[in-house]
């Protein structure tokens, strides 16, 4: 019996070793390719990844630039997340059509909403160009030279990139600029929105359950993509026609069960897996607490008027989601390294890392690299959260710094380039006017008194009373006249003059001295990773996230985040019931969706106990960019979209541990549920190919 318990321990660390990564999908034969077999995978590397004929690659949609989608039907239904399409719906809804509120469905292809700027982009080809993109590179350059020599060939190699013309092509670095890929691409600029369920729904336990389990939210959103009549991508247009896609998932009936092998395929944004343990105490122990602390305090003044005024709720729902989230995550990630003890693991591994040069007599080549870490985060710590304390004010939570912000980059134009001042002036009324869409003066002081203490001393909240800036009419009044009438204006503004002195700063100081310490930082992790393939070459090392399309594989896997807490992989519809708090911002049920779970009436969304599943857990290691991407079962169906992590997860981007690394996946059944039942938009499932593949 003992014996069969240590096999058992040994088999299932082995499967867990095997997870993690975000793996390119051109490149998945062989090891990958046997690794997600051992998973349960039914799939080849060319299901997943062919340039001749259709794959899954060709569902695959960057969305937006910062989210994943995928194509669910012969006619360019896309589906993502709530929160990805949220700007979206948001810009849609008024207080007499409350998308936020009440939901969105198109009934034909006639109400479908078109979205200024929303694209979705597809990949055609990746090529391996490293050899291309690093010619004439050598030791004896300065970064600076390299660096130069790299992007003339990149250019190069982008403009002669073997494409239609209606394709891009852009390359991206790879290991810290050690490897370079060629990605070839058709992007669709006429994407409309079909459906989107209530906030109630899509964004069910708000800020109280973001980033953590039991999670009982249907974060998904519906758009579809137009095209020509040669079905190629085209900006907006009346005459374009849904888009047929090369491929497009099947949506399986049969959901998932512990152990079950899951694939995610999308966009991750950016991670950093192989940081020296002195940059993960950096920024877990220093940098993530003072940003976390400008949003804390942002937020506060936010929450607080949201929930006094609907008309505040909408005007600031977005821009509250946007600003909450990176906050929660932040702290997730801190309690995530501290649990796991990812520092000392970093340390102990640094030590192996030491030992083998010392094998294999490479330490006077690499021995400086990890002592000059310290010297360099030593040095860098204290202007890294200058500069981003600096961005948290004046770019992402106080919007009249913003206003200020981009002013001063006008009159920087004026003089500087007088002969761009006019695009520049038309750029800067655009991001005005994109401002005060959405805006409300009263929330915008309140946060000002909360966050300028936090970076400044001076804090002088009667610029409010005296700036132009706040209305949009006197704002846009300070922008008439030539280039030099506008920089008089601007620079009579209270508003103005107070921010002024400060961003010059950061562009002066704070900026430069941030750039050089950085570029030094980021040459010795170039270094430091070429280092670690020649010291331990038999190790497995996958790129880092930089928004281009990769593949991770898992199972659908529980958790214990603390002692005696198990949580079970699957929550249910029963849950959102027993989270019930009428009136709740966060945690209100819509009484249809009470009505149908009174009922009992699920249809065919029910699993074989006669409940329906809401969200699931999994041992995929993904991060931002990857919320909306397609779970994707053994045989290449849809079960689930991924939309989160787990608290403690979220330290994934820096360290993927795969005992409380989990991603979480809204289940297809109740994304399927909430469009036919409740919605009653059974249109749209009839577009979709549903199978069982269980059911063989």
């Amino acid at each position: 019996m003992k014996y069969i318990k240590i096999l058992f321990l040994f088999l299932f660390v082995q499967v867990f070793a095997q997870q993690g990564g975000m793996w390119i999908p051109s490149l998945l034969e062989g090891m990958n390719e046997q690794e997600m077999k051992s998973l349960g995978s039914k799939l080849t590397a060319k299901d997943i990844y062919d340039v001749n004929n259709s794959s899954l690659k060709d569902a695959i949609g960057h969305f937006n630039g910062g989210c994943t989608s995928e194509v669910i039907s012969p006619k360019g239904l896309i589906l993502t997340n709530h929160h990805c399409g949220f700007g979206q719906i948001q810009s849609h809804s008024s207080l007499e059509n409350d998308y936020l509120k009440d939901g969105f469905w198109a009934m034909t292809q006639k109400e479908e909403l078109p979205n200024k700027g929303l694209y979705v982009e597809f990949i055609v080809r990746i090529d391996d160009i490293t050899k291309q993109a690093l010619a004439g590179v050598n030791d004896a350059m300065t970064e600076r030279e390299k660096q130069s020599a790299i992007d003339k060939n990149i250019n190069q190699l982008t403009k002669t990139a073997k494409k239609e013309d209606w394709q891009l092509a852009k390359v991206r670095p790879f290991y810290k600029g050690n490897q370079y890929f060629l990605f070839v691409t058709e992007k669709f600029e006429d994407v409309r929105l079909v459906g989107a369920p209530p906030s109630s729904i899509g964004k069910f336990g708000s800020d109280t359950d973001n980033w953590v389990f039991p999670r009982h939210t249907g974060d998904f959103s519906l758009f579809r993509i137009y095209a020509d009549k040669n079905n190629r991508p085209a900006k907006y247009s009346k005459d374009n026609v849904p888009y047929t896609p090369k491929h497009f998932l099947p949506v399986s009936l049969d959901g998932v069960e512990e152990g079950d092998f899951t694939m995610v395929f999308g966009f991750p944004g950016r991670t950093n897996e192989y940081l020296p343990a002195a940059a993960i105490k950096h920024i877990t122990q220093e940098f993530n607490p003072s940003n976390i602390a400008i949003r804390e305090a942002a937020l506060k003044e936010i929450d607080a008027q949201m929930k006094a005024s609907d008309a505040i709720r909408i005007k600031y729902a977005s821009k509250q989601a946007r600003i909450a989230n990176a906050w929660k995550k932040w702290i997730g990630e801190n309690l995530g390294i501290q649990k796991s003890n990812a520092i000392e693991k970093r340390k102990a591994f640094e030590a192996t890392f030491e030992k083998a040069l010392k094998e294999k007599g490479l330490e006077s080549k690499y021995g400086n690299i990890l002592p000059e870490f310290e010297t360099l985060y030593k040095d860098f710590a204290n202007i890294n959260i200058k500069r981003r304390n600096f961005i948290e004010v004046f770019l992402v939570t106080n919007e009249l710094m913003q206003m200020a912000f981009r002013a001063y980059q006008l009159e920087q134009t004026a003089l500087n380039k007088p002969e761009d001042f006019e695009k520049a002036k038309a750029s800067y009324i655009g991001r005005l006017k994109g401002i005060h869409k959405n805006y409300d003066v009263n929330v915008d002081k309140g946060v000002f008194n909360n966050v300028m203490p936090l970076y400044t001393k001076n804090v002088d909240a009667s610029i409010y009373n005296k700036t132009s800036l706040t209305d949009l009419d006197k704002a846009l009044k300070l922008l008439e006249g030539n280039a030099k009438q506008v920089v008089e204006n601007l620079n009579k503004d209270a508003a103005y003059q107070y921010a002024k002195p400060m961003v010059s700063e950061f562009y002066s100081k704070i900026n430069p001295e941030f750039q050089q310490k950085n570029q030094a930082i980021a040459a010795l992790q170039k270094k430091y990773m070429k280092a670690l393939m020649e010291a331990l070459p038999n190790a497995r090392y996958f790129p880092d996230a930089n928004s281009t399309l990769r593949v991770t594989y898992g199972q659908v896997r529980g958790y214990a985040p603390r002692d005696a807490v198990y949580y079970n992989p699957v929550s249910y519809l029963d849950g959102v019931i027993e989270k019930y708090v009428p009136g709740d911002y966060e945690f209100d049920v819509p009484k249809k969706l009470r009505d149908l779970y009174d009922a009992k009436d699920y249809g065919q969304y029910a699993d074989k106990n006669g409940k329906v599943p809401v969200c699931f857990l999994g041992t995929n290691h993904t991060t931002g960019g990857n919320s909306g991407s397609p779970a994707i079962d053994a045989e290449g169906n849809l079960v689930g979209l991924n939309f989160d992590r787990v608290w403690e997860g979220t330290m994934s981007d820096i360290n993927y541990d795969p005992e409380i690394c989990r991603n979480i996946m809204v289940d297809l059944r109740y994304v399927l549920f909430i469009v036919d039942k409740y919605a009653g938009a059974k249109h749209l499932i009839d577009e979709m190919k549903l199978v069982h593949p269980k059911k063989k």
